[in-house]
């Protein structure tokens, strides 16, 4: 059975004292639905990494247009928020050649919106309601646990 968003969350990834050591990865989060934002924080938070919260995609896109973006080492970003969408931010990334992979989430995922993030570059896509261990494992797949710097 999948664990939903709704349901509690477990540490899947947290191994001893390994991670104080190590760099955390540093993840830029944007949602504008503060509840599933801070669901989301909690659950990176627990599995190890440092998380930067942003309400819309405006602020998304100042953050990841400027040289600022360089301190993270991933995006997760819905596509639909106040401002500027994930996808228009996903298309601007592309100028960027040290742009981190960015990670789209959508309650409004059609065949049509997952092409075109695919055309963009998008490192994963997932439609809401989802399964939080498989975004965790995509996660890990571009932003690695334990492999920052001390």
């Amino acid at each position: 059975m999948k664990r939903q968003m709704s349901e509690p969350l477990m540490q899947t990834s947290m191994r001893g004292n390994n991670l104080g050591r190590a760099r955390r990865p540093r993840i830029l989060l944007a949602e504008d639905n503060e509840d599933m934002r801070a669901l989301l924080s909690q659950a990176l938070r627990a599995n190890g990494y440092d998380v930067v919260e942003l309400p819309n995609g405006t602020l998304l896109e100042m953050r990841l247009t400027s040289e600022a973006r360089k301190g993270f080492d991933a995006v997760i970003s819905d596509i639909r928020m106040p401002g500027v969408s994930g996808l228009d931010v996903l298309a601007q990334l592309r100028k960027f050649p040290d742009a981190p992979p960015m990670i789209l989430i959508t309650a409004f995922g059609d065949r049509e919106t997952h092409g075109l993030a695919q055309r963009l570059g998008v490192a994963a896509m997932f439609d809401k309601p989802f399964d939080i261990d498989a975004l965790l494992t995509e996660l890990r797949r571009v932003a690695p646990l334990g492999t920052g710097d001390a």
